[in-house]
């Protein structure tokens, strides 16, 4: 029976177990934002960079991509076993590692002599942030009481939009000043914040860092084939290489298959199986292929048929970007208040007619036309997104919220990828212009059409 001393120090208290929690603590979810704001700001920040990286390194446009892919690959892959691994361990003493990981990757970014040493160092920050990543559900599960959850996560979609357009803007004019290395450094200051607050304010809960195990290792090396074959695949589709791409996804699938038929994989099996936790994730890869439009459709809009300049497009998702973090607070507090299904809900009809109004734009189209749908969307987008997680958090049992946590992680990963592919091919199969712009944004609002029916069809248990 464990005794309970009041000399117990206040950075080594146990939390309490979920529903138990005495009052909330604010201060470790606002050390978590901005951990995860650092982790955002690997992929807005390093994307201004890579036409800078193409002529610094001597290669071409579609080589540079692999900057950023080779970031999101390790983020996707390995979020299901660094939730896993959170799951049994300290979670300060992961927060400590991690975070300084990150740091230490982003100097090796920075000083890389060629393409190759990059690419690695590249691929350790997306392994630093998927292990950031997969804090972010346990510590708001210890420290926030269930009816302030929602407040919690509405805290955490405030602060990442909000960086993440600023760190765009503050990279590019890095770039334009010093180059593409010292933008990869930018960071370090608020990391060494970061890391500090979090020595102070993330209490230890007693299960120190045991490493991570052969069979989470395991399910990584699998689980990174998978990933790797599938987001190949759709770059193949991409670049009209239907037989690589159906070779691709043949591997993808027999990856998949494989590691479904690993031990370790049945208790995030079994919590797929759960429809008040498997349909919200369904749903949020659904919705999240919603920036298929901003990522693909509106730049090939502006120019092919606007013919104008990419500046309209960036200036037009300030509207989409604003929006959201304007609303995520709204929605988190909606989310305390209100059932996270009927708020998400909601936010999946708005952001799937924000979508479909695109239809309605001409070849005359201007920046306030694009930006009120695009405001619309965001609106959609963040009432959406806080009560649907919030709702998997609460539906989640409590030794598995890290799992969930890097359940959701990938999904929403996959579809950042898969959106934009989904949009290219439907683009190409309108012909292109104005045609494809809008067989392309009928694709995308039947998959938000979708998303909505997900989050809305029957649970069974959902009231246990």
């Amino acid at each position: 029976m464990t005794r309970h001393t009041p000399e117990t120090p206040e950075n080594t208290r146990t939390p309490p177990p979920d529903g138990d929690t005495p009052r909330t603590r604010w201060a470790p979810v606002a050390v978590m934002a901005l951990a995860l704001l650092m982790v955002t700001l690997e992929i807005s920040l390093t994307a201004v960079t890579l036409p800078a990286i193409g002529d610094d390194l001597d290669i071409g446009s579609s080589t540079a991509q692999w900057v950023l892919l080779a970031y999101a690959l390790p983020t996707a892959a390995l979020a299901i076993p660094a939730g896993r691994w959170s799951d049994r361990v300290d979670l300060r003493a992961l927060f400590l590692l991690a975070v300084p990981a990150i740091g230490v990757t982003s100097v090796l970014a920075a000083v890389a002599a060629n393409l190759p040493v990059l690419l690695a160092a590249r691929v350790l920050q997306g392994v630093a942030g998927a292990l950031v990543g997969a804090l972010y559900l346990p510590v708001v599960a210890a420290y926030v009481r269930p009816e302030q959850r929602g407040r919690a996560m509405g805290l955490v979609a405030t602060i990442m939009p909000i960086g993440s357009m600023g760190g765009s803007s503050l990279g590019g004019v890095v770039v334009d000043a010093y180059g593409w290395r010292p933008v990869f450094l930018l960071k370090i200051p608020v990391l060494l914040v970061v890391f500090w607050l979090g020595a102070r304010l993330i209490p230890r809960n007693g299960k120190g860092l045991t490493a991570p195990g052969r069979s989470l290792v395991g399910d990584g090396v699998v689980l990174g084939v998978t990933v790797t074959a599938l987001l190949l695949a759709f770059d193949r589709v991409d670049a009209d290489e239907p037989v690589a791409a159906a070779l691709l996804g043949l591997a993808a699938v027999g990856g998949g298959a494989w590691w479904a038929r690993l031990g370790t994989a049945r208790p995030v099996l079994d919590l797929l199986r759960r429809r008040e936790v498997g349909l919200p994730v369904l749903s949020l890869f659904l919705s999240g292929t919603f920036v298929g439009l901003s990522y693909f459709l509106l730049p090939f809009y502006v120019a092919d048929v606007l013919d104008a300049g990419a500046s309209l497009t960036g200036v037009a998702m300030v509207f989409f970007i604003g929006a959201v973090a304007v609303t995520a607070p709204v929605s988190g507090t909606l989310a305390d208040r209100l059932p996270p299904r009927l708020v998400g809900a909601v936010g999946a009809a708005l952001c799937g007619a924000g979508v479909l109004s695109m239809l309605t734009l001409g070849p005359d189209a201007g920046l306030w036309d694009i930006g009120w749908r695009l405001a619309v969307a965001g609106v959609g987008q963040a009432l959406f997104g806080t009560p649907v997680n919030a709702g998997i958090l609460a539906a989640a049992p409590a030794h598995l919220v890290g799992t969930t946590g890097g359940v959701g992680t990938t999904s929403r990963t996959l579809a950042f990828t898969v959106g934009p592919a989904i949009a290219a091919l439907a683009y190409g199969i309108g012909g292109g212009g104005e045609a494809g712009f809008r067989t392309g944004v009928a694709v995308l609002a039947t998959l938000q059409a979708l998303s909505l029916l997900a989050l809305l069809a029957p649970r069974r248990g959902a009231g246990r």
